[in-house]
């Protein structure tokens, strides 16, 4: 892979600059919808990966490298990949309307305390749920 393939056309990109065709900021519904992109395209594995690594180096390259929580992205990312893994739609909004706890910013703290999110481990790699097991978690266990 070269530079240009990595920083260019990476698939982080591409599904970035295909979210804010239509937007005028950044926000949490469009996080969302990439994060639900890139997961119907790539499957959610691959997206955690995808979508952390992209915004770890967006936010570095906003020189904010602080700002990015390996937990929280991964934790999103599998929210909404448990969620798309239920939903045979092919559009967004409508994915969005039958999931309208996915567009509450504050969702994870109904399974993760404030101060562990916060924690470094949190920070720098997976923690799981201290609250309540994520839907899927709660099935198996």
């Amino acid at each position: 892979m070269t530079t240009r393939d990595h920083d260019d056309s990476s698939p982080f990109t591409e599904l970035m600059g295909e979210v804010m065709a239509t937007a005028e900021r950044f926000g949490h519904r469009q996080h969302v919808q990439l994060t639900w992109l890139a997961v119907r395209r790539y499957g959610t594995t691959a997206a955690v990966d995808l979508v952390s690594d992209g915004i770890q180096r967006t936010a570095r390259y906003a020189g904010a490298p602080q700002k990015y929580n390996a937990t929280v992205s991964r934790a999103w990312v599998e929210l909404v990949g448990h969620h798309a893994g239920q939903s045979d739609t092919a559009d967004f909004d409508a994915f969005a309307g039958q999931n309208p706890a996915l567009l509450d910013k504050k969702l994870l703290t109904r399974f993760y305390r404030s101060s562990t999110l916060a924690s470094d481990p949190a920070r720098t790699g997976w923690v799981e749920p201290d609250l309540t097991p994520f839907p899927w978690q709660q099935a198996v266990g």
